[in-house]
């Protein structure tokens, strides 16, 4: 299932079109003319200013699946809802790192949950799936809630769950890079459990350096700059 699209609001400010292409690489050409890429599982996704999709204004998407045929399914990082995880969830309440309550991950789905889990080093604890693709990320992974909390408990040292996640069809997210509605990032594990998820979009951008520094400190109406 695809995620909705970005709007059709422009801000002026350029897309950095070079990490597109830096992205993309040099491969064949597919079917939308977008280069075929590497898997960007494990890989942040930071909105770009052209996204006015009120979906994805101003979101981080971890990537946690990435199929060339079957397409790209992400959850968004830092949209806390107001539902206490206690009210849905009451069993994994205890293991949940703060702020406890449940995240809207995405437009697709939001009736069901999904959750992820940092792994203490060296540990691969039963209901736990680490993301594959980036070494940076490989502590990070999908948790099976269906399985008792008590088997993870020992394993890992931090948990969010996510209602709904970010889903594309094949080839439609490198099209929206290639477009400059995304930034495709490296991603360090602390980012999915941040603990004040408002400064993440700025942070992951002003770590970057350069021009991603700044674009940081964009408005976020660029009307009232």
């Amino acid at each position: 299932m695809a995620a909705p699209r970005g709007s059709n609001t422009r801000p002026a400010i350029p897309a950095d079109q070079s990490l597109a292409r830096g992205l993309l690489g040099e491969g064949p050409a597919g079917d939308d003319g977008v280069m075929e890429a590497e898997s960007l599982n494990g890989r942040l996704l930071a909105a770009t200013p052209l996204l006015g999709d009120p979906n994805f204004r101003r979101t981080v998407v971890l990537v946690v699946e990435d199929d060339a045929d079957e397409g790209t399914l992400g959850v968004v990082l830092n949209r806390p809802t107001d539902v206490p995880l206690d009210q849905v969830l009451e069993a994994w309440t205890e293991l949940v790192t703060g702020p406890p309550v449940v995240f809207r991950g995405g437009p697709v789905s939001p009736n069901s949950a999904l959750a992820l889990a940092l792994a203490r080093a060296g540990d691969e604890p039963l209901g736990w799936r680490s993301l594959a693709g980036s070494p940076m990320m490989a502590r990070v992974g999908l948790v099976d809630l269906e399985a008792p909390p008590e088997l993870l408990a020992g394993g890992i040292t931090s948990l969010r769950v996510f209602a709904g996640y970010a889903g594309w069809g094949a080839g439609q997210l490198r099209a929206e890079i290639a477009e400059g509605a995304w930034y495709v990032l490296a991603g360090e594990p602390a980012d999915a459990f941040i603990a004040d998820p408002a400064r993440l979009w700025p942070e992951v951008l002003r770590r970057q350096g350069g021009d991603l520094a700044l674009i940081a400190t964009y408005p976020d109406d660029p009307v009232l700059n």
